[in-house]
Formats: C-alpha cells, structure tokens, sequence
C-alpha cells in the first residue's frame, strides 16, 4: 500500500499543541482545569514519542463526548474502603481527568499510610499509562499502574478478540541518574499504530496481526477486524488477563470483553476499569539510601559489556526522555495526514488553528 499523505511535516510548540487541545475540549463542555489536564497528556505522549497516544487520539474522544457517551463534569470523589485504599467511580468522564485524580488519590494515601492503592470504575480510554506515574514519581512515589481495554487479542491460541491491549506502568524515583518508568502494552504493537498505519495508506509488519480468518496480515483495515497478537506469545495474553483481573473483575468495572471499544461502541459507555498503587520509597530503608541503592542499580545496567552491533544500554523511560527533551527545544513532529481529522474538528468547533511551522523549530 503506498502512503497517502500530502505535503509537509509540521511542528508545533508544545505550548501551541496545548492551548490547541485545551480550547476543542472546553468547546465541548469541559471544565478549563480538565481540559488541561487532558491536554497535558495527550502533548506528554506526543513529547515521549508515543504518537499514538497522543493528539491524534483527540478526534475520537470528541465524537463520544459529543454522542453523549463521555460525561464532560463527572463528580468524582474517592470512597476509602480501607486507611490504605480507595475506590473511585470515574462516571464515564475522560480517562484522563479520571486517571488523574485516582493517582492524586492514590499519592496522598500514601503520604499518609506509606501505600495508597485506588481502584476505578465507570472511566474510558486514558492515554499513555505513564502520564500517571510521571505524576506520582514527581511526587517522589514509586507507583504501579494497570487498565483493561475493549477486546482487540484472543487469549492464547484464540483467533477472537477478548483481552485488550492493556498497558501496564511502573516507575521509580532515582537519585542523581533519575528515575525508571517503564510503560509496555502485553501485545506486539499498539492498535493505534495500526490505525496510524491505516491513516497513511501503509503496510504493517507480518507478525503484528491476524485478519477475521486468524490468518497473518500485512494489511493494517484487515488486522483492525482481526486481532493484534501477544508479546511472548501465552506470556503476553497472560499478562492481559491479569490487567482483566486488576482492572476490571476487581473494581467493578467491565472485563472479560465487555470494555467498549471507543471507535466502534456508540451505543453504550466503556466502562473501562484501572488499579493505581504508589509507595513511598522510604518504607524499608532511609530515603537517602534508597536513591544511593537506585544510583547503583542504575550504573550497574548501563555499564553491562554490550552486545555486538548495540551502542548503549538504556533503561525503561530514558530514551522517551531524551525524545521530549529534544521535542521541547524543536518542536512536535505531525504528519499531515494525522491533522486532518483535528484540523475538520477545529472547523467544527470554530476553533484556531495550530500555527503552521513546516520545518524544525529552533531556540
């Protein structure tokens, strides 16, 4: 399949990226602190390099919200079910105004009991996973994270959707070398990059796929009415049915296949199910040796004898920060087939468009 997109790349300041998004979400009713919150996510992703988590993500959220699926104000408040633990009822408001506050939850039980675990039902499809433990790491927690998702990969051996592509995040505080956060989907690749691929007329990997038939597909319309396959195969779809359990059998929340799926689903709302946990590092140790025991951990796994052919050994989280921390001087790369559904929500919602920078900002 050839590519399909027209003209040039585009860069947007984050700022710009921002305040763009904010001003379509309070054109449908949020609240302006929401919106940002929103924002700040969806621009998080695109800063990390998980573009398929980011804008581009927007178009969608605004169809449920406007087909009424999506509450714009939902009242949360956190139930304490125990001094350690909370349950949210997230009142199908955005996965990320809702994602938000469990984990700012889940942080203030843990500065006051040293752990704090927040279970959420009723929530929708939340974003990049580690927008939540950035936030409690920045708090200085070590935090866990885990969501379900509508059915998208069969259980081991299975050709049907049942399990979703739910991600899994952790992260760890650091001292002087930083922190880790590691954010990983059970499957082989995200759906988003297999609509991406869609959007732009390309071909995905064999391997990344099955068609309806339970046949390997290299075409990425066939692969969204079949199913994308699991990382290490029973490891992977084991991991996602965990994520089924933590997410949703435990919080109340949708599971077994029933999470609705944001692109298909109009007839109902997700019902999506998430787990926060963080843990103040200094429970078992002094703070001070913990981010010394981290420093070593940290210097021992980079300074591992390489493999042939790699050039250095990362860990989880560093190049995505390296990545924003070139985007944040340069510029946020979108190709111009991703903007036409944002620049026809602009339209709609009467909203400005980003500022037009086709080439690679400098400062």
């Amino acid at each position: 399949m050839a590519p399909t997109d027209e003209g040039e790349t585009v860069y947007a300041r984050q700022a710009d990226a921002e305040d763009f998004a904010t001003r379509l979400l309070t054109a449908h009713a949020l609240p302006d602190e929401d919106a940002r919150t929103v924002a700040r996510c969806l621009i998080e992703a695109d800063l990390r390099g998980v573009d398929t988590h980011g804008l581009v993500r927007l178009p969608g959220y605004l169809r449920r919200l406007r087909a009424g699926l999506v509450n714009p104000r939902p009242e949360l408040a956190p139930h304490r079910v125990v001094p350690s633990a909370a349950a949210l009822d997230g009142r199908d408001g955005l996965g990320f105004v809702v994602a938000s506050r469990a984990m700012a939850e889940a942080v203030r039980l843990a500065e006051e009991t040293g752990i704090g675990v927040v279970s959420v039902r009723r929530s929708t499809h939340f974003g990049m996973a580690a927008s939540y433990v950035l936030r409690a790491v920045e708090a200085g927690m070590v935090a866990l994270v885990f969501t379900n998702a509508s059915p998208a990969m069969p259980p081991w051996g299975g050709r049907q959707p049942l399990l979703g592509t739910s991600p899994l995040a952790a992260g760890a505080p650091g001292g002087e070398r930083g922190p880790v956060v590691l954010d990983m989907s059970p499957a082989v690749v995200a759906r988003g990059k297999i609509r991406r691929a869609a959007r732009r007329g390309e071909e995905i990997p064999l391997g990344y796929a099955l068609d309806a038939e339970g046949v390997g597909t290299t075409d990425p319309l066939r692969a969204l009415e079949g199913v994308v396959l699991p990382v290490g195969g029973p490891k992977g779809a084991g991991l996602s049915l965990l994520m089924d359990i933590l997410a949703g059998v435990l919080s109340g929340a949708a599971f077994a296949g029933d999470v609705g799926d944001q692109y298909k689903d109009f007839d109902r709302p997700q019902n999506v199910g998430h787990l926060f946990l963080a843990l103040r590092p200094d429970l078992f140790l002094p703070l001070d040796e913990y981010r010394r025991r981290m420093d070593l951990l940290v210097d021992r796994v980079r300074s591992t004898p390489r493999a042939a052919g790699v050039e250095a050994i990362t860990l989880p989280g560093e190049l995505e920060a390296g990545r924003a921390a070139h985007r944040a001087l340069h510029g946020i790369p979108y190709a111009p087939g991703d903007l036409a559904p944002l620049r026809a929500e602009a339209e709609r919602a009467g909203v400005a468009w980003l500022p037009n920078r086709p080439a690679p900002l400098s400062r």
